[in-house]
């Protein structure tokens, strides 16, 4: 049953896909490279938060491994491996659902 259910909902998705148009590659508008130029000052601060993340985690890790409170700290840690693998798969994600 799932799998026609599911079958059915992409068929669906499909068919309004074939309804947006796809303006291709094109040309880029007045302005494109300053939105570029700020698009990779983003990326440059997220990845730099996400570096900072990683040391906090770490940080807590050891507080907490030194007050005998060990496996608390996973959740953190394991936030802020999620946000650093959707920070790196940004472009990819986006390009695979515009695509």
């Amino acid at each position: 049953m799932f799998s026609t259910l599911f079958t059915a909902a992409v068929d669906v998705l499909h068919a309004v896909a074939a309804d947006v148009p796809n303006p291709g590659q094109g040309e880029a508008p007045p302005g494109a490279d300053q939105l570029l130029k700020i698009l990779r000052w983003v990326a440059w601060v997220v990845f730099g938060l996400c570096v900072a993340g990683v040391l906090i985690a770490a940080g807590r890790m050891a507080v907490m491994h030194r007050h005998g409170e060990g496996g608390a700290h996973a959740s953190g840690l394991a936030w802020v491996a999620a946000a650093c693998i959707l920070a790196g798969s940004a472009s990819a994600l986006v390009g695979a659902l515009v695509g």
